[in-house]
């Protein structure tokens, strides 16, 4: 393994495609060699349907005995395997058509036009969607809209076509393949949007449906998604900004129904005993009491019912597929069975699905799944990728991206030797000597009896743990990391919970005896043998879901405050009565999923010993360390562990716009990837924490009008413009651009001119032209002809502008570069502002507010962040607990506007929803100010005082604080509903308490005057 790698294994942006990849080796290992240029191409071997047998002339014997290289030796006479999926074809089409600049070439709907737009280029407030999360949905827009109308795409639609008639004849299904943590949920709720827009605005499209039936293997998983409904509190679509707002009406409009694919099976509609059943028996034989396929879809999906076609989107699909009949794949024993259970649970998913085509139509299915493959006894190789898979992101490509946490084996210096090829695969070294029996069947086990091996791979690991575990105490980061076991049957499971966590037994004279935890940061118990009050270590397999042992009274009792914050949440989600039917089952799934979360039922706890409820669903973001106690016959079981540890937990970028990594240590799952051990030193962690209004501080709750845009009432005649400081356009090379363009319609002559050509141009024609654009740009009413009249006074407030040296000019650039269509759209603007600051006073400006939702507030204020420059607000100044801060200049502003006596509120405004529109030359952009203060100026109504901190002064700056003082602030007073509102700016940081208390001063003075 090289070390390079470990050095620097992230080599690419999360948000952009793959530049470089790491070299690997014939094992897949990572070599010594730089990174490689370009991206890594898709190398999995795929099934296909050899072709019927024609009747004619037989093909000659070389070519009969043609396939392609298996090197495996897969081929069969039924089915050809091919290591050479058709997915690096479509990745190069999809590449092509994204690349064309002009979105009319597109192909697409205008709908689908404006949300890849959207996805691609808008300015997210939060994380914005990953370049792997968007590949994938533009992957299935493009089989869906543009692929369709070429001849030259039929070999991809025909590919996708024939793999679904061979496995999944009744249904269209496309798979996108994206490694654990990447975020398929928010590849759903894309996806969601794309049909559900498309649906509502061409509602006779048999393209695009607003029905959605989601499909999951797990409760867990199941509740995870229910942030695709539009209208849950955290719903994606607009938490995540998924969807521009004024598409948010026509997602309303979707209906989605979340599911387990146990729903499918048909319930019986009623109780019927054998004897009572063999005495209603009748002639036609048996009494049937299980409800119809018609009565199963109206339990499951009620608001689908009535719909002519839907979309099925299936959440981990590696578990949707229909076995090949009649293959023996020699399976034995346990490995049978497991093969058998897995083939019923897949067959039920996709006979219900199947169920749902017949019934309500399917109008396609998209599959999502970190490993699309076949398992084993599926009839297929065990192992090879599901044929209509169209879409790959790879573990691989997720960590040089640093999308993932790194997996690494770490070496605990505990240990005599530095060799460690025991904790490669643990399993082939205890497997025969741990108990084979479930929990309910193997009677009283005891601990202390695991295997030495094993004993020391906990000590191992333990060992690491507690560094990494110090380390986050003394950053104060709030929640434990999390340590995870994974076990092979509820006995296992239950040996090695009580081995780390303390247990009692009861010798044969009825008294009882307790036994202390082996890892003192693991246990639940005092050292009188007392339960703590809050568990730290968690025990996770079915039987305990059944028999809720884990939640004694004591900690129910601890846990009150989070078991009725958990009530509430309920009654949000499903209604005032959904509370009387919690059991301690939700609740314990609850601790599961609230693991690592600060203020929740799981929030200290530390370790979860679990037989396979982990393998999937399970978002946890803490975890630090596995450990695995069971058998790991495949690179799918391996990876679908491992990658219960791979969720990043900061997402900030480092200055050089990438990811900084971050670590996963593994024992005992003999996972590819990093088998070599390496000496893990424990990474620096970063504390997460949510920022949020705070409920007892309701009266410091500060309003915000929310703006849209401005109304200006043109004059008929007079006209004037006060210039400021921010009136003034800075002419640069790097803003010019080429020295060489083409000039036309209002803003040149229709020639074209260089740079020593510009020179010559006379100022009174480039006054001319400018006033020309101004007028045809800012001077006339929508659909109306401009108001020539007004040609005169610009042509005099232009020149104004130009002889006050309003233009500077630098770099060997000219005065009549103003003529380019980009420069003198800047112009205009910043002439326009001032003209706007003539009229201040005569009310003709008044913002526009947005109609569904005009006010906003304080109280909504609710996000994370690992960001480590924050100031703890005070509880009589601020309404949300903390200023997250991008600079020391605001956290020393949060202190100034604490200290001073005139301040009676104020806010970051960070997670507040607070923009300020407006406009850089022809492009429209959003401002977000930094802080809003409600000060005390000595009249009877406070002033709302919005700040800006900031250094060096771009272009953009003096826009935007000319549109406040000009456009925003003019137009909110004189609306008259939200108050008196005031914009100020500080430039220099020591002088920030110096300047707002003659800020502060000044307002006081005018009050006196």
């Amino acid at each position: 393994m090289s070390e390079r790698f470990f050095e620097q294994p992230i080599l690419n942006s999360p948000y952009e495609p793959p530049r470089f990849h790491h070299d690997l080796d014939a094992d897949g290992q990572p070599t010594d060699l730089p990174p490689v240029a370009g991206r890594r191409r898709s190398e999995l071997i795929t099934p296909v349907p050899k072709p019927k047998k024609k009747k004619g002339k037989a093909a000659p014997a070389e070519q009969t005995g043609f396939v392609f290289a298996d090197q495996q030796g897969l081929t069969t006479a039924e089915v050809e395997y091919n290591p050479t999926p058709i997915i690096n074809e479509i990745r190069q089409h999809v590449e092509s058509w994204r690349n064309l600049p002009n979105p009319a070439h597109w192909k697409v709907t205008p709908a689908t036009a404006r949300l890849l737009q959207h996805w691609r280029h808008h300015e997210f407030s939060g994380v914005r969607p990953f370049f792997c999360q968007v590949e994938a949905v533009e992957t299935i827009i493009w089989l869906t809209e543009v692929a369709p109308g070429n001849s030259q795409y039929k070999k991809v639609l025909e590919h996708v076509e024939g793999a679904n008639l061979q496995a999944n004849p009744e249904l269209l299904r496309m798979a996108m393949k994206m490694a654990t943590g990447s975020g398929k949920t928010t590849v759903m709720a894309m996806l969601i949007a794309w049909q559900t827009v498309n649906a509502v605005r061409h509602p006779n499209s048999k393209r695009f449906s607003k029905g959605f039936l989601i499909v999951t293997p797990g409760i867990t998983i199941k509740d995870r998604l229910r942030v695709l409904q539009p209208n849950d509190p955290d719903s994606y679509y607009k938490n995540r900004e998924l969807v521009p707002a004024d598409m948010l009406p026509d997602i309303d409009k979707a209906k989605i129904v979340i599911t387990n694919y146990h729903a499918f099976k048909l319930r019986e509609r009623m109780e019927v005993s054998k004897l009572g059943r063999a005495l209603l028996k009748g002639r036609d034989g048996d009494l049937n009491t299980a409800e119809t396929e018609g009565q199963m879809l109206q339990r499951v999906m009620p608001d689908l019912m009535g719909m002519k076609s839907i979309v099925v989107l299936n959440d981990e699909a590696h578990h949707c597929y229909r076995e090949r009949p009649g293959v023996d794949d020699g399976l034995t024993g346990d490995e049978k069975k497991e093969a058998e259970k897995n083939n019923e649970a897949a067959r039920l998913w996709i006979t219900g699905i199947e169920t749902v085509k017949r019934h309500l139509g399917v109008r396609g299915v998209y599959d999502l799944s970190a490993t699309p493959f076949f398992l084993r006894g599926s009839g297929y190789a065990e192992g090879t990728l599901f044929p209509w898979t169209v879409s790959d992101f790879s573990l691989m490509d997720a960590i040089e991206c640093g999308i993932v946490k790194l997996p690494r084996v770490p070496v605990a210096d505990n240990l005599p030797t530095g060799e460690m090829p025991v904790y490669r695969n643990l399993w082939e070294h205890i497997g025969k000597k741990m108990p084979k029996k479930g929990r309910g069947k193997g009677g009283e086990l005891d601990p202390r009896n695991l295997p030495s091996e094993l004993q020391t791979a906990l000590d191992a690991l333990y060992g690491h743990y507690t560094k990494v575990f110090d380390l986050w105490e003394e950053k104060g980061i709030g929640v434990p990391p999390v340590f995870i076991i994974v076990c092979n049957n509820t006995s296992s499971s239950k040996l090695v919970y009580e081995f780390i966590s303390g247990w009692t037994r009861t010798d044969e004279n009825g008294n009882t005896q307790f036994n202390q935890g082996r890892l003192e940061l693991f246990r639940n118990y005092d050292d009188y043998g007392n339960r703590l009050p809050r568990m730290r270590t968690l025990l996770i397999d079915s039987e305990q879901l059944e028999s809720d042992e884990a939640l004694d009274t004591e900690f129910r009792a601890a846990a009150a405050e989070e078991i009725d914050q958990f009530k509430r949440e309920l009654i949000q989600r499903d209604g005032a009565g959904a509370a009387d039917k919690l059991t301690d089952k939700d609740l314990l799934r609850e601790v599961m999923n609230t693991v690592g979360r600060k203020g929740r039922l799981g929030e200290q706890v530390r370790c979860v010993v679990s037989v396979s409820m982990l393998t999937e669903g399970w978002d946890t973001n803490t975890v630090t360390h596995i450990l695995g106690v069971r058998a790991f016959g495949t690179q799918l079981l391996c990876e679908q562990v491992v990658g219960r540890a791979l969720r990043r937990q900061s997402y900030e970028l480092n200055d050089q716009g990438l990811f900084n990594a971050e670590y996963a240590d593994v024992l005992g799952i003999p996972f590819d990837f990093t088998a070599k051990p390496v000496v893990a030193k424990p990474a620096t962690p970063r504390e997460t924490v949510r920022v949020q209004a705070v409920k007892e501080r309701a009266d410091l709750e500060i309003l915000y009008p929310r703006v849209e845009g401005y109304r200006v009432e043109l004059p008929n005649d007079r006209l004037s413009a006060t210039f400021s400081e921010n009136s003034t356009l800075y002419l640069t090379p790097e803003l010019v651009g080429p020295c060489s363009v083409l000039l036309e319609g209002i803003v040149g002559e229709g020639v074209t001119l260089n740079v020593d050509h510009l020179e010559k141009v006379r100022p009174s024609t480039i006054a001319y032209n400018l006033a020309k654009h101004l007028l045809f740009k800012h001077f006339r009413d929508p659909g109306e002809e401009p108001k020539l009249h007004l040609f005169g006074p610009l042509k005099r407030i232009t020149k104004q502008w130009l002889d006050a040296g309003h233009l500077k000019c630098a770099g060997g650039t000219f005065p009549a570069q103003l003529m380019y269509q980009e420069i003198a759209d800047q112009a205009a603007e910043r002439i326009y502002l001032a003209c706007q600051a003539g009229l201040e006073g005569e009310r003709r400006i008044k913002a526009i507010l947005d109609p569904y939702n005009p006010t906003g507030s304080t109280r909504f204020v609710n996000f994370t962040t690992s960001k480590e420059l924050r100031w703890e607000t005070s509880a009589k100044h601020c309404h949300v607990n903390l200023v997250i801060c991008d600079s020391e200049w605001e956290a020393e502003f949060a202190r100034v506007a604490e200290e001073h006596p005139s301040v009676l509120a104020y806010v970051k405004n960070q997670g507040l929803g607070f923009e300020v529109p407006y406009r850089d030359g022809s492009t429209p952009r959003k401002y977000i100010p930094d802080f809003i203060l409600r000060v005390d100026d000595g009249r009877p109504d406070p002033l709302n005082l919005i700040v800006e901190i900031k250094g060096y002064r771009r272009g953009d700056a003096q826009l935007k604080a000319e549109t406040m003082n000009t456009l925003w602030v003019p137009g909110v007073n004189n609306l008259g509903r939200y108050g008196r509102w005031a914009f100020a700016e500080f430039h220099h940081v020591f002088e920030i308490e110096q300047r707002f208390g003659e800020l502060i001063q000044s307002f006081l003075q005018e009050k006196a005057a």
